[in-house]
């Protein structure tokens, strides 16, 4: 079949040569933005007199008549036309005859990936932060009912600080919020029309290129041409704000499969979000929660693809770019696996608030507490530092906690410690001094879910 380029050839495509370069399989989920760029470019050829009115009606007409074929899944799609734009528009000069020739007057394929890639990253953000408002939703929904669930706080992975699982919970409302604001950004920086710029040095034709932003729903036009067909900057944002994204779901489904092993025991998934063994009987794995961590790898993997295709690259459009495609049509499909499955899977956690309760207050848990209680006595925080030290060490020795602690024992670390110490070193005592903002005090934690709601909903 004869190229829109093959003019300048005396030779036909190496079969093997059309297959490698071929774009088709993977651009042609583009088609629905590739014919809103067509038709806005058509009114602009008319508004500027390189069509007439009638043949700006053909066109359109044609180009709604593609549009019906591929809703109805009956285009004839053809590989050997390499790509998605050239299947459109050899489709229309089929339908409406040589009139549809002059579609592509002043514009490239450079250009008219650009847009289309922009129209179809603007559009997909808006369901990428509707997933995300959406496991929001579901973390705020289990913090509002865990409030007054105490629980150990880690650090290294080792018992900390007591928490209580809503703050915990809320971490990743938080995390997620940031998230949303990165493709929102995205979004914004991805609405600037490349149409115009043509192959690399802008179009020849008098184009309103501002009324086309306008017909288009781009709020600006790309100040220039090289760099208008040459960014792919959009597309690599996008991707580093789902490989963050990736971190965040990574850590949240690491917390929980931790949490439902038997050594910790904190928490049990539903039978319709587990999964059991080929030859254990009684296993239940949580393998929903180890892929969504897993996932994380191909979102990652997709960032750094794009980063790696586009370094180096000479100005302006080279074939390297095309490259671009596949790890964002995978990274917005990742995003939206993980999305649809979060929710429902968080939904169904079952949480034993009494193992967390009581692993809370212990490992010596409330040994910070017991140093704040010297400070508030008088006491510098570095000296209360060794005395509670010294204090862990001979209660390790004893093979009991603080609490078990007799006052005449205390007291032979540190005359300051009086007959309230025990009354700091409970759970309850911890979690209510830490009532600064941002805390995990019931109190502080009410008024931070509160305040996630106001940002979930706006």
């Amino acid at each position: 079949m004869k190229k829109t380029w093959g003019g300048r050839f005396s030779q036909s495509a190496d079969p093997t040569a059309e297959r490698f370069t071929g774009s088709l399989a993977v651009d042609q989920r583009l088609w629905p933005y590739d014919l809103a760029g067509s038709v806005a470019w058509a009114r602009a050829l008319v508004r500027t007199g390189l069509l007439t009115t009638a043949e700006g009606d053909t066109i359109v007409k044609g180009l709604e008549a593609v549009r019906a074929e591929l809703e109805a899944g009956t285009f004839p799609f053809r590989p050997e036309l390499e790509d998605i734009h050239t299947n459109v528009e050899r489709r229309l000069l089929e339908l409406v005859g040589d009139v549809g020739g002059k579609l592509h007057t002043g514009r490239s394929r450079n250009d008219q990936i650009a847009v289309d890639e922009r129209l179809y990253l603007r559009d997909v953000v808006g369901g990428t932060v509707a997933g995300l408002r959406g496991a929001q939703e579901a973390l705020l929904a289990r913090a509002a009912d865990t409030v007054e669930t105490p629980m150990p706080g880690y650090t290294h992975l080792q018992r900390a600080q007591p928490v209580v699982l809503a703050h915990h919970l809320l971490a990743y409302v938080f995390m997620l919020q940031r998230d949303r604001e990165r493709f929102v950004d995205c979004e914004r920086r991805a609405s600037v029309l490349p149409l115009g710029a043509a192959a690399l040095a802008g179009t020849a034709f008098a184009i309103d290129r501002e009324a086309l932003a306008r017909d288009l729903g781009f709020p600006a036009v790309s100040a220039n041409s090289l760099d208008a067909v040459s960014d792919r900057d959009y597309v690599v944002e996008y991707l580093a704000a789902a490989a963050i994204t990736g971190v965040h779901f990574s850590r949240l489904a690491a917390d929980l499969t931790l949490w439902a092993t038997a050594e910790f025991g904190f928490v049990e998934f539903a039978d319709a979000w587990a999964t059991g063994s080929s030859i254990m009987p009684q296993k239940k794995n949580p393998d929903v929660a180890e892929l969504i961590r897993g996932k994380s790898g191909r979102l990652h993997g997709n960032l750094v693809a794009v980063l790696t295709t586009m370094k180096g690259l000479p100005l302006a459009y080279n074939s390297d770019m095309q490259e671009d495609k596949e790890p964002l049509f995978d990274s917005v499909d990742t995003l939206a696996a993980i999305l649809a499955v979060l929710p429902p899977m968080l939904a169904s956690l079952t949480f034993r608030a009494d193992r967390m309760r009581a692993a809370a207050g212990e490992n010596f848990a409330t040994a910070t507490d017991l140093a704040d209680y010297l400070v508030r006595k008088g006491l510098p925080f570095r000296q209360a530092h060794e005395v509670v030290g010294r204090v862990v060490r001979h209660a390790v020795g004893r093979g009991v906690g603080l609490e078990a602690l007799s006052l005449d024992e205390l007291r032979g670390f540190s005359e300051l410690m009086a007959a309230d110490v025990h009354q700091a070193l409970t759970v309850d005592a911890s979690l209510r001094a830490r009532s600064v903002t941002g805390g995990t005090a019931h109190a502080a934690v009410r008024r931070a879910l509160a305040q996630a709601r106001e940002l979930v909903r706006a």
